[in-house]
């Protein structure tokens, strides 16, 4: 009998993660059969989360899709019938075409999408360029970073430019703000614990939830939700009135120092931030001694503090501080909010915005269900294609948004690797390849390297990519064959950007997987004080942010819902709701797996013990946590991980596979925070009030 053919080829992780991951798959006779880190990578080396590390449990799970499906039972129920793709793609394309002819025109279809894989190719090229030659409805794609990225930029500039992570292990004084870095960034955590070993250094976490990452410092901080700004300008008062700002550096490298000295002396003594924040004077005053007289020194940046009615202007704040204490001087040191913007794509050239009509809409992704309910200007959403998301499961105000998915006249096209809550609502699905099955390439948003995804295996069943559809369709409604090429066109199209791409070509990383930017080893975005802002500095005072209509000097904006700012909201909902990641989970991937899912447990409501006393709820009881938007089910867990006023409810679950059918989003609100149209997910007052067992899974 002759040998088994065994090979092993470089893959990366596709998801919605800084870390990137760099994997080996090793695969005999067209099948995978081992999944590992790429111990050769020098960010990831070797290592995967818990969720990666079962990725081939999601390759071959046995509730995959394999084919095209058409809906033959009501919106939800999740009843559909086998059909070919040829009759899948007629399907689309004549509704496509006729919606297009209508009065109404091609602005009435919608295309939804996010980042359910990472990859420049299958995330962002034909399906830009198919919906702008379409004519279609743009979609403003900020569920997730776009506040907190327009406040960074208003800082130090376009690109979003930080730190480089592997100057972490010198720093001597490493704060996480708003970041469950162990568990979403944890290569980045390694070499944090690495430099406290070799460095000694301390490990901060700010953080209104004692998470993971805050349990495993040195210090934990915890601030009220959304009162980050406050805390920000509380440190700089410290600073400012002690004399520990590095005045030199202000000099040459910022606009507005004596400005914002003078806003944060006069207004923002540590006594009232202590009011707003809830964090002591005492607090206050240590950690800003402690973050002026220590380097080289980080601040991780994260999405949480963001995703509040005044998030943009918190980041924006906390970006000013490195220049305030002159951190930027040193490898490692500075602020990271993403390494995104380091990566020179030429992104125009995949997504050729110039092939949509002038004046087309732009629909904001977190007001999809003002959208289908007809609220925002423009002609009525008559057709949705959902790709690379979940919107059922992690859309805001999720009951307006499945009430807009069950609309009987709402053509709905769902390309995906399972049978999701948003493919339940679905008139066509289609069955979407694995990381494993395509090829694809990447950057990241946590490191500095470009990666290039080889296929593993050949697509499982009928499954195709989202670039082998989306040529498909064009083929189908006579669009120019030119304007959708082959992948590895693509891939060449990609890379013809700038400097930092220099050298860096598909025949290299064929070869290397794995390959860093055209960036020093030392790199130090801003040690030399030069800023891409319009003044060549770091904009402590912003002339585009007055253009813009808002303060021009870092400020606290308080969030939209918060028991200091709406008292009398508070007085029916008096608990602030988070709701992050679960370790289980990626937002709503793998949330259908066993073995995700058996880990994860139920639901669970974190409350301190006085909220839960209060309301004679005990640990392990179903409660009800509702507002006027909605409910879902928990179980009370009293983990002594919140302040009394605050909740947090880890997800994001399906709904179909959770008791009572909804998730924590069936509470949240599509309200928009200060910049960037970005969620405020976290600006979300509740009440908790104990409940009977929830109705059984709606799983069939």
């Amino acid at each position: 009998m002759p040998s088994a053919e065994l090979r092993v080829v470089r893959n990366i992780c596709p998801l919605d993660c800084p870390d990137t991951c760099s994997m080996r798959v090793t695969v005999r006779d067209g099948v995978a059969i081992g999944l590992k880190g790429d111990p050769d990578h020098p960010f990831t080396r070797g290592f995967l989360c818990q969720k990666m590390a079962k990725y081939l449990d999601r390759v071959y799970g046995d509730d995959r899709l394999m084919h095209p499906l058409r809906r033959v039972g009501p919106k939800g129920a999740g009843r559909f019938e086998r059909i070919t793709w040829d009759e899948a793609l007629a399907s689309i394309a004549s509704r496509f075409a006729a919606i297009a002819d209508s009065p109404d025109g091609p602005q009435a279809i919608l295309p939804y999408s996010y980042y359910g894989t990472m990859g420049k190719l299958q995330a962002s090229s034909l399906d830009r360029r198919f919906f702008h030659r379409l004519g279609a409805t743009k979609l403003d794609r900020a569920i997730c970073a776009s506040a907190g990225g327009v406040g960074y930029e208003y800082t130090v500039g376009r690109g979003r430019l930080g730190a480089d992570p592997m100057g972490t292990p010198r720093c001597r004084l490493i704060i996480n703000w708003g970041s469950n870095t162990a568990h979403t960034n944890s290569h980045h955590w390694s070499l944090m614990v690495e430099a406290r070993r070799t460095q000694g250094a301390t490990i901060v976490t700010i953080d209104p939830f004692r998470s993971p990452t805050a349990r495993r410092s040195d210090w934990h901080v915890a601030p009220r939700p959304g009162t980050d700004a406050a805390l920000a300008l509380g440190l700089m008062h410290v600073i400012w009135r002690e004399g520990l700002q590095d005045g030199d550096y202000l000099a040459r490298a910022t606009v507005g120092a004596d400005m914002l000295r003078r806003r944060v002396l006069e207004e923002y003594p540590p006594g009232r931030v202590a009011g707003i924040t809830g964090v002591d004077v005492a607090t206050i005053e240590a950690l800003a001694r402690k973050l002026a007289t220590t380097r080289p020194s980080l601040i991780r940046l994260n999405y949480g503090m963001q995703r509040h009615g005044g998030g943009g202007m918190a980041v924006r704040t906390i970006a000013c501080l490195p220049a305030i204490v002159g951190s930027w001087r040193d490898h490692g040191g500075g602020a990271l909010l993403s390494t995104s913007g380091t990566y020179d794509f030429a992104m125009d050239r995949l997504t050729r915005p110039d092939l949509s009509p002038p004046g087309t809409r732009t629909i904001n992704m977190n007001e999809l269900g003002r959208a289908l309910a007809g609220e925002l200007p423009g002609p009525p959403v008559k057709a949705l294609y959902v790709y690379n998301s979940n919107p059922a499961a992690v859309t805001p105000d999720q009951r307006r948004v499945l009430a807009g998915l069950g609309r009987d006249d709402l053509f709905t096209v769902v390309h995906e690797l399972f049978r999701t809550d948003t493919a339940d609502y679905a008139d066509i699905v289609l069955p979407a390849t694995s990381q494993l099955e395509h090829v694809d390439i990447l950057g990241s948003y946590g490191h500095h390297d470009v990666m290039y995804n080889a296929p593993a295996i050949a697509p499982l069943g009928e499954c195709r990519s989202n670039n082998d559809v989306f040529r498909a369709l064009a083929a189908r409604m006579g669009f120019e064959a030119g304007l959708f090429p082959d992948d590895e066109t693509l891939i060449r199209e990609a890379l013809h950007g700038g400097p930092t791409l220099a050298g860096i070509t598909p025949e290299r990383l064929m070869a290397e997987g794995a390959v860093r930017l055209n960036i020093p080893a030392d790199y130090a975005p801003f040690a030399d004080g030069a800023f891409p802002t319009p003044s060549g500095k770091c904009e402590l005072y912003s002339e585009r942010m007055l253009a813009d209509g808002m303060d021009p000097l870092p400020t606290y904006t308080p969030p939209l819902e918060d028991p200091q700012a709406r008292p009398d909201l508070a007085a029916r909902f008096p608990i602030q709701l988070l709701s992050p990641p679960r370790e289980q989970f990626l937002n709503s991937t793998f949330a259908n797996n066993p073995r995700h899912r058996a880990a994860a447990g139920d639901p669970t409501i974190e409350l301190a013990d006085e909220d839960a006393r209060s309301r004679s709820l005990g640990e392990g009881q179903w409660a009800l946590v509702y507002n006027d938007r909605g409910a879902f089910h928990a179980r009370v867990a009293l983990t002594g991980s919140v302040r009394p006023g605050v909740a947090v409810a880890t997800g994001i679950y399906w709904n179909r596979l959770v008791p009572g059918g909804s998730n924590a989003n069936s509470t949240t609100s599509s309200a928009l925070a200060d910049m960037g149209g970005g969620a405020t997910f976290f600006d979300n007052l509740v009440e908790v009030r104990a409940a009977a067992a929830p109705p059984t899974l709606q799983e069939s």
